[in-house]
């Protein structure tokens, strides 16, 4: 990628109107333009890391034997009033009228779509247990949308929702969705913490939500850090400075935490009021278990940002960031340095190493240092007089303060990961 080509702008302040920080740094860097209040475009490098994580997802799910399809996000009224929910979320779901006068909804979430769906498709024991996923827009009306990509009006989400003869099966699915969420998490460079909360209006049993560790997180966690038990203070009966309730060993104490993602054991809240039934193996009819569990790709992305940033700028983790490393042309680029720089960019390509060139000619060396910061690739490669003389390349990690020379050929191992 061509800096010079890039639709790409960085600010040199935060925007007066973005009290968060994954916001602020966001939309210096270019990554994403605020159209309005929790709504957000994702300009070419915040695509990246976008389409980045979707993959990561798209994989672990794909790990559960789960399938993809594509549900829409306009509903009619008559399915949510299946169940309750047209008025129990009227606070936060958009809802309207068409031409017609028929009242429509902006999809929060699927339940009631995936379950009719369902409905023409098991019939038999022999047809579970199933999951299903969908990656897709999802709209609400959210009162306070202040922090960033952290809570937004339209947002993208990955919904699984997986159906079971019974108990036994969902509890079972349930703990290979928890392992896979862990998975999606760490490759996503944040360390989660599966922890107890309440299924709110999804179910009456206790939920997962999946917790990161951040000041800027709206909620507060009771951890044990020695085996990992970790409760949503809303529901907990416990205290910090408190034993904790699994090992025993553990002292507890209070996080502030950002919640990355949630689990729910629906059991047959939405499969009894749509007729969503099989046959057991004496012909009988029973209602089908269900479980839904939810990531929002985008949260992943300003929860990223909230934990990897310095004064400088964000930090990206390997696996997500938009490029892999940032090639800084340094000075006047004469012929044989700009021979030089071009010769670096097209073995980096050569060699499928991720690279964003700064080929801007008419920007200084600082200007050019400062972006790299604030944009944050893992790696800054710097081709100058100096290393031209040398035939090398100026490497730095951005995490890191150790800056070295490396030869063109040794490159290849130090970026690869």
């Amino acid at each position: 990628m061509l800096q010079s080509r890039l639709f790409l702008r960085t600010q040199n302040e935060p925007p007066k109107d973005e009290v968060a920080i994954n916001a602020q740094l966001l939309i210096r860097a270019n990554f994403i333009h605020k159209l309005m209040a929790g709504v957000y475009s994702y300009l070419p490098l915040g695509f990246r890391v976008r389409e980045k994580v979707i993959k990561i997802i798209r994989e672990e799910m794909n790990a559960l034997h789960a399938a993809e399809l594509l549900m829409p996000a306009l509903h009619p009224r008559s399915i949510w009033d299946m169940t309750g929910r047209w008025e129990g979320l009227s606070k936060i779901m958009y809802q309207f009228k068409d031409q017609s006068g028929r009242e429509l909804g902006l999809g929060p979430t699927h339940e009631e779509v995936i379950a009719l769906i369902a409905k023409s498709i098991i019939f038999s024991y022999n047809d579970l247990p199933l999951a299903v996923y969908q990656i897709q827009t999802k709209f609400r009306d959210e009162a306070r949308p202040k922090s960033g990509l952290l809570r937004g009006r339209e947002f993208t989400m990955k919904d699984l929702y997986s159906f079971h003869i019974d108990q036994n099966s969902l509890n079972e699915f349930y703990e290979m969705a928890k392992k896979a969420y862990y998975k999606v998490f760490n490759r996503c460079g944040l360390k989660s913490y599966a922890t107890e909360a309440s299924g709110g209006d999804f179910s009456k049993e206790i939920s997962h939500e999946f917790m990161v560790e951040s000041e800027a997180g709206e909620d507060t966690t009771m951890i044990c850090r020695l085996c990992g038990w970790a409760q949503n203070k809303s529901i907990s009966e416990h205290k910090a400075g408190g034993r904790c309730p699994k090992c025993s060993s553990g002292v507890l104490e209070e996080m502030k935490s950002i919640e990355a993602g949630n689990i729910f054991k629906l059991g047959t809240k939405y499969s009894e009021p749509f007729g969503l039934n099989y046959k057991d193996k004496k012909g009988e009819l029973r209602p089908v278990v269900m479980g839904c569990y939810g990531i929002g790709v985008e949260r992943i992305i300003g929860t990223v940002v909230e934990v990897h940033y310095d004064e400088k700028g964000m930090i990206w983790p390997e696996a997500i960031a938009p490029a892999h490393a940032h090639l800084l042309l340094i000075g006047e680029a004469k012929p044989p340095l700009k021979k030089f720089a071009l010769q670096v960019y097209n073995w980096l390509v050569k060699e499928n190493i991720e690279v964003l060139f700064d080929d801007r000619g008419n920007v200084s060396a600082g200007e050019k240092f400062v972006d790299a910061d604030l944009i944050g690739l893992p790696w800054r490669l710097v081709v100058s007089e100096k290393t031209l003389v040398q035939e090398s390349v100026e490497v730095k990690e951005r995490s890191k303060k150790e800056i070295k020379l490396v030869k063109l050929k040794d490159l290849s191992k130090l970026l690869k990961y």
